[in-house]
């Protein structure tokens, strides 16, 4: 029997390192499922590459010769998995465009795609870009499309197919699972004869003429999510010492209509963490990894005089991000993939919402109060937030958790396994089945460090040719 060739398209040449821990997750629950079929590790193979398989060059000139990679990996596929990309989206990027050219070549090779936990951007059929891309979504090729947000504009963009369609988990709320640490290999230790400890310490408590003592049995502190046994909230505020801090790019709340200048965020960012260390919290500010986000940080790390024991300028590989979400008791967070991993990890976080998936996660996992919008970001009202959540801590359905496997599971034994009798895991086996990220080698970080360098010099020099062009301009208009 050949193997099964999975294609998987997922964001992961993003420098938004949300976008990386997502593939990770994806790849895992992949091979999680295989294992669930009982698919030997020999009898599948997984190419995972960025959704943008279509690239932007071929996308401007069409010029057919610069489609032949994406023309080899999709022929040479059994089924093209998109996991966890915002694929839809045509308000303010292009990327729908890039979605139907891969359906297309898709279709034209008869390879089953299925769109697993993606981001969904409103159906609207007054414009012409949301009609296209539901015109290609009718495609016999497509299967099933899950979402992890607006599930109704889902339904309407493939309204009269028998599609599947679902409201499901993100991918990385799963990342505790993925990125769980390999037990440790316990050192035996050669074992003490039996009661030997204990008669030595009475022999010593005789000869010093101390009392003979029980110890007493060692505390057991409460659980960091909370839940039926959680702290009361003055211990909850006297344990929970550092919060997260995670900012933003300048542009993003222009891109998605809302008028809060970078001065803006940055006066926010300032208010807040007065008040926080004025309550006696520590803060760490830092970002999701995406370049244009650490422009924002490091400027208002320069300006302000922030030390940097205060902040990690620099965000490159999942295990970084886990790193400092993991180390807080609390996060308020502009991106969204910094509230679903600090999710992920039981800790509290009060999401920023610029845009509409922000509430919609939070509402998904029971916390949309958490998701707070543009009139409420004010240093008071945020941190008020925040300490509530800490108060009350993360409380997880796992029934919900489940459902980006669950779905991913039909889907894929639809196409290889019509018939088999296997059901989809458990919780409990997904926690121990699912198998754990390898880890970042050396010549990965180097490799996601020069991608980043390269973008931020590109978008550099655009930027320069662009204000070199408005000085010009101001000079003519002013002789």
């Amino acid at each position: 029997m050949s193997k099964i060739r999975i294609l998987l398209l997922t964001n992961r040449d993003s420098d938004n390192v949300g976008d990386q821990i997502i593939e990770a997750s994806a790849i895992s629950i992949l091979k999680g499922i295989m294992k669930n079929l009982d698919v030997p590790s020999d009898g599948f193979e997984i190419s995972s590459r960025a959704a943008g398989i279509i690239s932007k060059k071929y996308m401007s000139t069409g010029d057919p010769a610069l489609l032949e990679s994406a023309r080899k990996a999709i022929s040479g596929a059994d089924v093209v998995v998109f996991g966890g990309a915002p694929l839809f989206n045509y308000t303010y990027q292009n990327f729908y465009l890039r979605t139907i050219k891969t359906l297309e070549l898709a279709q034209e090779y008869g390879v089953p795609v299925l769109f697993s936990s993606i981001g969904v951007e409103p159906f609207d059929p007054t414009n012409p870009k949301s009609v296209a891309l539901k015109e290609a979504l009718a495609m016999s090729c497509v299967r099933q499309i899950t979402t992890r947000d607006d599930v109704e504009s889902a339904r309407r963009y493939v309204e009269g197919t028998d599609v599947a369609v679902a409201h499901v988990a993100d991918p990385a709320v799963l990342a505790d699972v993925v990125f769980r640490k390999k037990p440790p290999t316990p050192v035996q230790a050669p074992a003490p004869a039996p009661g030997l400890v204990a008669r030595l310490r009475r022999l010593a408590d005789r000869r010093l003429g101390r009392p003979t003592l029980t110890p007493p049995p060692t505390p057991t502190a409460p659980a960091k999510g909370g839940g039926p046994h959680a702290a009361t909230a003055e211990q909850n505020v006297k344990s929970r010492k550092r919060v997260g801090l995670v900012v933003t790019r300048a542009g993003i709340f222009k891109d998605n209509g809302i008028a809060f200048s970078e001065a803006d965020q940055r006066r926010f960012w300032l208010e807040t963490m007065a008040l926080l260390e004025s309550r006696g919290y520590e803060v760490r500010l830092f970002t999701t990894g995406h370049f244009s986000d650490e422009v924002f940080l490091d400027a208002l790390v320069r300006a302000e005089g922030i030390p940097l024991s205060k902040v990690a300028v620099t965000v490159n590989s999942p295990e970084e991000l886990i790193g400092e979400l993991s180390a807080c008791d609390g996060v308020i967070a502009y991106r969204l993939h910094a509230s679903i991993t600090s999710f992920a990890y039981s800790v509290p976080s009060v999401g920023l919402s610029w845009n509409f998936k922000v509430p919609y996660f939070y509402e998904s996992v029971g916390h949309g109060d958490r998701a707070l919008g543009p009139e409420r970001w004010n240093a008071t009202e945020v941190v008020g937030a925040l300490e509530k959540a800490m108060v009350e801590g993360v409380v997880k359905d796992e029934a919900f958790l489940m459902t980006v496997y669950e779905t991913l599971f039909a889907g894929i034994k639809g196409i290889f396994a019509p018939g088999s009798e296997r059901v989809a895991f458990t919780f409990a086996e997904l926690q121990d089945g699912l198998p754990r990220y390898g880890g970042t080698s050396q010549a990965q970080y180097r490799e996601k460090v020069r991608v980043k360098f390269r973008r931020t010099y590109e978008n550099y020099q655009k930027y320069s040719r662009y204000y070199i062009a408005a000085e010009a301009k101001k000079r003519a208009a002013s002789v």
